[in-house]
């Protein structure tokens, strides 16, 4: 009998994603392989905010957990297509069709949230759940999302977290603009980040779909997160204590709890 792999021992490697007849997208993609099948989402703040939880999602449920990079992000090149989240949705989509995986749980944190979204409406028969961690998209009237698209990402970080002592210290970037990623993020969003159709399309999902959201989130509220479960039929909706925009990073264990929890319901 063969050892178990041994979680986050696989280099990440480069897939090519045919989008379509005449185009191709490269993506960067972490791939913890075991047997129940998870694909992470990240959000804005680039795939180190996802990683760490990856491993640890890895680690405990002994499932295959797939950690994309989107391309844009982290300084891999972005082509001219996909052009918006539901673009990149279908190339993951495709992605989950070219591995040959089934039972697939979509979990997403900010922007992932709602590529999440996005990937779950496509009703791809591979997917058999969502679970979003404080997502955007939505339009909620009263509860705007923080205008983040002329922030640093040092002013980001600290709208984040609820506790300020574990903000992590921001990499030199030679500006107080926008990152990098940020600006990647509006490539894929608009400046508005958010679809004033996507809460009526949320309407239509036929599966079931975890909506977890950080009690100290100042980039989206928490009654922002509870009007997005609002308009999904089969949600759950659970607020996390003592964490902000990013509990898989701020309290991963709580998150990992919250998952198992719900996923015995």
């Amino acid at each position: 009998m063969t050892s178990p792999t041994t979680a986050g021992t696989r280099p990440p490697q480069t897939r090519t994603i045919t989008l379509g007849p005449t185009s191709q997208i490269e993506v960067v993609l972490q791939d913890f392989d075991r047997t129940q099948s998870f694909l992470l989402l990240h959000g804005g703040g680039g795939v180190q905010t996802m990683a760490g939880f990856a491993a640890l999602l890895s680690e405990r449920t002994r499932g295959r957990v797939l950690l994309p990079t989107h391309p844009g992000f982290d300084g891999t090149p972005k082509p001219d297509t996909p052009t918006g989240v539901p673009e990149l949705a279908q190339a993951y989509v495709r992605m989950l069709e070219r591995l040959d995986l089934t039972d697939v749980t979509v979990v997403g944190n900010s922007f992932g949230g709602w590529l999440a979204a996005e990937t779950a409406l496509l009703k791809s028969p591979r997917i058999s759940g969502a679970v979003i961690i404080d997502g955007i998209g939505v339009e909620v009237p009263g509860h705007p999302m923080a205008d983040v698209g002329g922030l640093s990402r040092a002013e980001i970080l600290a709208l984040s977290f609820h506790d300020p002592r574990k903000v992590p210290v921001p990499p030199a970037s030679g500006g107080n603009g926008p990152s990098p990623d940020v600006l990647a993020l509006i490539g894929y969003t608009g400046p508005t980040m958010s679809d004033p159709t996507l809460a009526e399309r949320l309407g239509t999902l036929d599966l079931p779909v975890h909506v977890l959201w950080g009690e100290s989130d100042r980039i989206v509220d928490p009654s922002y997160g509870k009007a997005y479960a609002a308009a999904i039929p089969q949600s759950t909706f659970t607020v996390l204590p003592r964490t902000g925009h990013l509990p898989q990073v701020e309290t991963p264990k709580e998150v990992l709890a919250a998952l198992i929890d719900l996923g015995d319901r």
